[in-house]
């Protein structure tokens, strides 16, 4: 008899085919199944030495009689209606205990309400974040899950087996109940939108306020890697721009159209922060860089219209320059992330996940694209400060936060008077501002929404007297 599979992947894309290749590798036997069975043959034929792991499949039936039950069976495929329709052609198969693992970039509220369908059928459903690309799926990815923690523990083994890891510990982990893990990652990417606009705009100093080269901005990028700045990000940005186009002999980057795409994930995360009253702003300045950057043909009309600006940078080029500019990315990059965290710790207690912010950093370590250095500072500010209100009141960064600050302040006052739009830096430096002035304006807008509105207030001396003199007729 054949040896059944531990675990089934419908959907043999990119993704879907560097993710069970990594289970195949890792010692796990697999089946696997795609629409179109030539794919699936395909597959199976360029695996190798890895076919002995890998079940293919023709059909849907034959797929998920070759899983062990319970059967954990990933999908991989284009999110949204696909994925309802994927799940409705399995059901008829499938038994109880039988777990469905969406592992493809979902709204977390279609996670939900997926859970929500499945759990008086006797099938379960799990959330699963999976970020570091194509890369990371084949060899090591970041792995976020939502659902009940039985189901993950069927699956553990599987994922931690096939996780990055960060001096030995498994980039994966449970992280709450139904779309917990599809949150999170929603979050992560949200982070990914401010951190790679953050790193843009310095681009944009260099370039248009110091009139640097590529290859000289990669060569700086290059030595940030090596200090505080150490990330994934900041280290293929130096890969990027010491690259050379074959058919230009141009630096790749100069000759890349300046319109950036996005999938979604970054205005979700943006969405859910306003509909739960958390500021995002460094995130939402990316999010809305991006669909400025789209509208291409409106921005040379404007300047066709106003003229360019002259980009004259009023700090001079130098070590100390180059510091400020440095430690401005640094400030701003805690601020993205402090955002980001606050938005979780509200989900947290909407949704009653009780999310693990530790563990969530932790497992951002390695595999995933916003991996950095920091991470690890975040794991240690969250594990000994567990309830802080924002990660940068913590000792560790507030610390941080008083060293950079005032560079960020003197880069953001720099580009602004220059003409260089830096969004996203100054959104972190409005936020730190905000954040800790402790009177600031809207007893302004609370007297003018009473006036127009009656709409009420609280005043500072407490007394129970919720309406201006305007309301009186006076």
């Amino acid at each position: 008899m054949t040896e059944l599979a531990e675990i089934g992947l419908i959907g043999l894309g990119v993704m879907g085919s560097n993710l069970a290749l990594n289970i195949a590798e890792k010692g796990s036997r697999i089946a696997v199944f795609n629409r179109t069975p030539s794919r699936t043959a395909e597959f199976v034929a360029e695996a190798g030495a890895l076919a002995g792991n890998i079940v293919g499949c023709d059909t849907i039936e034959a797929f998920v009689a070759a899983i062990r039950p319970p059967r954990p069976i990933i999908i991989m495929i284009k999110a949204g209606e696909a994925v309802d329709q994927q799940i409705d052609a399995l059901k008829p198969l499938l038994s109880g205990g039988d777990i469905v693992i969406d592992a493809g970039n979902a709204n977390f509220r279609d996670t939900i309400a997926r859970f929500d369908r499945l759990k008086d059928t006797g099938l379960t459903f799990i959330g699963m974040g999976v970020s570091g690309g194509e890369e990371g799926a084949r060899h090591g990815p970041s792995i976020m899950v939502g659902g009940t923690e039985q189901s993950y523990q069927r699956v553990e083994k599987v994922l931690t087996s096939i996780s990055a890891r960060y001096e030995g510990d498994p980039c994966c982990a449970w992280l709450g109940t139904d779309g917990a893990g599809h949150f999170v990652k929603t979050i992560h990417n949200g982070i990914e939108y401010a951190d790679m606009q953050m790193i843009a705009e310095i681009y944009g100093i260099l370039r248009d306020g110091l009139g640097k080269s590529a290859g000289e901005i990669g060569t700086i990028f290059g030595g940030w890697n090596k200090g505080r700045l150490n990330s994934y990000l900041i280290e293929i940005t130096e890969k990027v721009l010491a690259a050379g186009d074959a058919s230009t002999g141009r630096p790749i980057v100069d000759v890349i159209l300046d319109r950036a795409g996005q999938k979604g994930t970054g205005k979700w995360s943006v969405i859910e922060a306003q509909q739960m009253g958390v500021p995002a702003t460094a995130i939402e300045a990316a999010v809305a860089a991006r669909s400025l950057s789209s509208i291409k043909a409106e921005r040379e009309a404007a300047q066709a219209i106003f003229g360019a600006p002259d980009h004259v940078f009023p700090l001079e080029d130098g070590a100390a320059l180059l510091k400020d500019l440095e430690l401005a990315l640094f400030a701003a990059k805690i601020g993205a992330y402090a955002q980001g965290f606050a938005v979780m710790a509200e989900a947290s207690r909407e949704f009653g996940w009780s999310l693990p912010m530790p563990t969530i950093a932790r497992i951002w370590r390695a595999g995933c694209i916003i991996r950095s250095q920091f991470l690890d500072e975040i794991t240690k500010a969250f594990t000994e400060t567990p309830d802080v209100a924002n990660l940068i009141v913590t000792p560790a960064f507030s610390a941080m936060v008083r060293e950079s600050l005032p560079a960020l302040r003197r880069i953001v006052a720099a580009a602004v008077t220059a003409g260089i739009p830096v969004p996203a830096l100054a959104s972190a430096l409005t936020y730190f501002d905000a954040y800790r002035q402790a009177r600031g304006t809207a007893n302004l807008i609370q007297a003018q929404r009473d006036f127009f509105g009656a709409h009420g207030f609280d005043r500072t001396d407490g007394l129970d007297i919720h309406h201006g003199p305007w309301s009186a007729g006076a």
